[in-house]
């Protein structure tokens, strides 16, 4: 019986170490898989959602490309959007209407955010531009009817 107790803790202890050697590593997204859609209402743009997606609950990354002169309307979304510039430059104003001498340009590197409920609009001005938009969902774009 003296032997039995240490031989149980032996086993114990092996099983839990396989356990936790069994955690996965990571699963890189490789630009090659992604699936780009392009949504009708929007010429010259294309999306993608990266994690997550815009029904599901948590957090999500959506990629957009925008074609060179591609403007994406004054629209809202429900949360707060966190966008980074990956490729060219971006114009983005804040407002209902959209107004070319209201944007600013947020460069690739660049950070801004989009706070939930508050109208904006983006326009790749000077050529082709990626972005990455990270947030909470459940998620979505209300575009404002002018």
């Amino acid at each position: 019986m003296k032997h039995i107790f240490p031989a149980i803790l032996l086993i114990a202890s092996a099983l839990a170490s396989a356990a936790c050697g069994q955690s996965s590593a990571p699963a890189p997204i490789l630009p090659d898989s992604i699936r780009w859609t392009n949504p009708p209402q929007l010429p010259g743009v294309q999306v993608a959602w990266i994690v997550g997606g815009e029904q599901k609950a948590g957090a999500y990354l959506l990629r957009v490309k925008l074609a060179s002169g591609a403007r994406i309307p004054p629209h809202t979304h429900p949360d707060e959007r966190n966008t980074t510039v990956l490729a060219g430059t971006i114009y983005v104003g804040f407002g209902e209407t959209f107004d070319e001498a209201k944007v600013v340009a947020i460069p690739a590197g660049a950070v801004y955010v989009a706070p939930a409920n508050v109208p904006h609009y983006v326009w790749a001005k000077t050529g082709e531009a990626r972005y990455q938009e990270a947030g909470a969902g459940p998620t979505g774009s209300v575009f404002i009817k002018r």
